[in-house]
């Protein structure tokens, strides 16, 4: 596992060269005033002038609750979007319950201020990868941590989870003494929550016999009960050779692609 999230950590790094715009650091999302709040709930933007109106993508890190950092990926900047990057607190210190809450209050935070920074409020992807993707479904699935920050989840344009948990998250069930490998569904996993009329929701993978954990089957099983409860809009993508650290490179290609796409339909309204 410590070779694992190097590995995350250093394509992290080789995604975060700046282009342009402008780049306001450790903006404080939290309304939480204890000292690990105020050290975590921070968030970096990448933005342009006010009334820009362009899309933006809310990109959670990765690093299985349990550790990583805020990143504003180079291929997010590169396109031309508003990109807000994350932190957020950590097992032990917290619970997964207080990792989501804090998802859902960035996101919450990026709904009332990103106008700011040339965003178009009514155009808010969310994304993330292995951890942020878990909590990307998290806060799209369910409606309940958005709603306690006054937001509705169905307002996000849509759900781009990269290799996410779509079970119960195993830095959790590891707390409970539960092994990697005995899956769980209860209410901190995304499966708990499949309804039909969610965001648009695009499931990304790395190749079936390079991830980890059975990472793709489990979202593979995700994303046949959103297609059996009726949702219309839902997408599974595996990247054919690419293992769960570096399928984040194919991956942002599909994301560009749905974003694009989605943008377009929502401003010809």
């Amino acid at each position: 596992m410590k070779s694992f999230f190097l590995s995350v950590a250093l394509l992290s790094a080789a995604c975060t060269a700046m282009a342009g715009g402008r780049v306001e650091r450790d903006i404080p999302y939290s309304h939480n005033n204890d000292p690990y709040s105020v050290e975590r709930c921070r968030l970096d933007v990448y933005g342009d002038t006010v009334g820009a109106d362009r899309p933006v993508v809310v990109w959670f890190h990765g690093g299985g609750l349990t550790g990583g950092s805020k990143e504003l990926p180079g291929r997010l900047v590169s396109e031309g979007y508003v990109v807000v990057a994350p932190n957020y607190r950590l097992i032990p210190k917290v619970t997964v319950s207080e990792c989501i809450d804090d998802a859902a209050s960035a996101v919450a935070w990026t709904f009332d201020n990103i106008e700011r920074y040339g965003g178009d409020r009514s155009n808010i992807f969310v994304a993330g990868h292995s951890a942020g993707g878990y909590l990307t479904s998290m806060i799209g699935l369910d409606r309940r941590p958005l709603r306690r920050h006054g937001i509705e989840a169905d307002s996000i344009a849509a759900l781009i989870p990269f290799s996410g948990q779509a079970i119960t998250h195993f830095s959790h069930r590891k707390s409970q003494g539960i092994g990697e490998l005995q899956p769980t569904v209860d209410s901190l996993a995304p499966l708990f929550y499949v309804r039909p009329d969610c965001p648009p929701y695009i499931i990304i993978t790395g190749d079936r016999e390079q991830e980890i954990f059975g990472r793709y089957e489990e979202n593979a099983y995700l994303w046949r009960m959103m297609k059996l409860v009726g949702h219309k809009d839902v997408y599974i993508y595996e990247e054919d050779g690419f293992n769960h650290g570096d399928m984040c490179i194919p991956g942002f290609e599909v994301l560009v692609k749905h974003v694009n796409k989605i943008s377009r339909q929502r401003k010809n309204r």
